[in-house]
């Protein structure tokens, strides 16, 4: 994939931010005929959109503080989404233990049937009670935990819904460019003129617009002031959620919802295969998001989390890796509390001159509706049409008949025997139908060029070098991928080591 652009290029709208909301706003607006260019500081998810939960759902707790608009939104996109992209996106079923002292079972059970009921579920099986006695979830948990709820949500491999999304963006006629920065952008009555910095070689550009859509994220409101040159009094609060991921706890598919004793609810979800996810936390946050890490307070407040629920606790020496993101939260109230910011969207256009749409807040499961609403408020003005598209047409790898993954699976295997059941598994699950192209015509294992370590080989980092912009060894492996899990740092060096070819023979093509 090529990021060379013209001096003189010329594009109906620039989309700052390559994090799921530029990412979706771009392809929805490409697929309406726009001229799109989308440019992103670092690489494609490389801060926030990779760094979350990872789940598409529709936010039990947020029915506590009243937020019944944004549940019902995002109950409603779970389905949407599972139909759009099968292979990162599937059902996972929650188990909440009761403790009286938290919460009291009727509000649960009223919870649970509005979650039930809110967003027109079809696909997705309805909550239940259960006893954690004789239940097999129950047998991890704790002899004083007597009574639980069951309940679904999904399950999103979240960095690779981004660039799914860049991916269709190109196939739609569009512009993706990873590590660009936007430093600078000039408007007129009619157009913008924006300069772009290449984050790598230092070089500039610049193009024209007619619309700019600032999707920045944590940034969003830095981008106003230092490159558009704008003082807009926006109260954007940064709040810093953290994850750790610690060695498999327990034998079963099902996920852990637990209740804190702070109000917060802590998630633990099967990832990987073979670990752990624990999260997250919620705190106020000032300085770069690009820095934002997992304190050893967070760690270990994880694991006290965790620890209440499980027979066998953890400690921060068992966690395996951390990871941590910032989100942009738009209050517009004087709220103290960061965990009751409202966790919807704010989209605030200006079309005084050439059009300026600035994206405050948003979450994953709906960034789709946040896209079509965006792109709806800048489509009049560019002449464009108001359509809604993007729930109907599938993302890259996501075009598996009827949304069958298992059997998309069982036909993966049979038609390749020497694939190992794991690593079929794996494939299938980040690249859908797309996994072809990463095994081409090899007819063993040895065909896919040097093997680097646990089930990685040379076939998967070319493929992600040439479909999918990942230019080191972090974009495969921690983003486009998460082997870094399974692969010894000297592993790790080696697929380091592969890209920095492939960077220099790029650079003296």
């Amino acid at each position: 994939m090529s990021s060379d652009h013209q001096r003189n290029d010329s594009y109906d709208l620039v989309v700052v931010g390559g994090g799921i909301n530029g990412a979706g706003i771009a392809r929805d607006a490409a697929g309406r005929g726009l001229r799109v260019l989308l440019c992103e500081q670092g690489d494609l998810a490389n801060y926030t959109s990779s760094a979350s939960t990872k789940l598409v759902h529709g936010g039990l707790r947020y029915l506590e503080y009243y937020e019944f608009r944004l549940v019902q939104k995002a109950l409603a996109e779970r389905e949407v989404l599972m139909g759009i992209a099968p292979h990162i996106i599937w059902p996972l079923r929650f188990v909440m233990p009761h403790v009286k002292e938290l919460r009291p079972a009727w509000m649960i059970r009223m919870g649970l049937f509005l979650y039930d009921h809110l967003g027109g579920r079809k696909k997705l099986p309805g909550s239940r009670g259960l006893n954690l006695q004789t239940h097999y979830t129950g047998k991890p948990l704790k002899d004083s935990l007597k009574k639980g709820f069951m309940y679904s949500d999904c399950w999103v491999q979240d960095s690779r819904l981004v660039v799914l999304n860049c991916m269709d963006v190109e196939a739609r006629g569009g512009t993706v460019l990873p590590r660009i920065r936007c430093t600078d952008a000039q408007r007129s009555d009619e157009h913008w003129s924006v300069e772009l910095t290449d984050t790598v070689s230092g070089k500039t550009t610049r193009v024209n617009t007619r619309a700019v859509i600032n999707a920045a994220g944590p940034w969003v409101a830095r981008l106003l002031s230092d490159a558009m040159h704008r003082n807009d009094d926006k109260d954007v609060h940064l709040v810093k959620g953290s994850h750790i991921v610690v060695p498999r706890m327990f034998d079963h598919e099902a996920s852990y919802l637990f209740q804190n004793d702070d109000g917060r609810v802590i998630f633990a979800i099967p990832y990987e295969q073979h670990f752990t996810l624990i999260g997250t936390t919620d705190v106020a946050y000032e300085g770069n998001p690009a820095e934002a890490e997992a304190s050893d307070d967070e760690i270990q407040y994880l694991c006290d989390a965790v620890n209440r629920y499980f027979k066998q606790g953890i400690e921060p020496a068992d966690v395996v890796w951390t990871y941590s993101g910032v989100r942009a939260l738009y209050d517009e109230s004087d709220e103290a509390d960061v965990s009751a910011v409202s966790r919807d969207y704010s989209l605030d256009l200006d079309s005084s001159a050439a059009p300026l749409l600035s994206v405050f807040g948003g979450k994953i499961t709906t960034y789709r509706t946040l896209a079509r609403q965006a792109v709806d408020q800048v489509a009049p003005l560019l002449g464009a049409p108001i359509d809604d598209w993007t729930g109907k047409a599938a993302l890259p790898g996501g075009d598996i008949p009827g949304g069958d993954f298992e059997h998309y699976l069982e036909r993966l295997c049979a038609a390749r025997p020497w694939l190992p059941q794991d690593m079929a598994w794996r494939l299938a699950r980040n690249y859908g139908t797309r996994t072809e192209q990463i095994l081409g015509e090899a007819a063993s294992l040895d065909d896919l060029g040097e093997h680097f370590g646990a089930d990685l080989y040379e076939a998967e980092l070319r493929y992600l070098a040439e479909a999918e912009w990942a230019m080191t060894a972090e974009d495969a492996i921690w983003r486009r991928s998460k082997l870094g899990l399974m692969l010894t740092p000297a592993e790790r060096e080696r697929v380091a080591a592969w890209y920095a070819g492939q960077n220099d023979k790029r650079a003296t093509a």
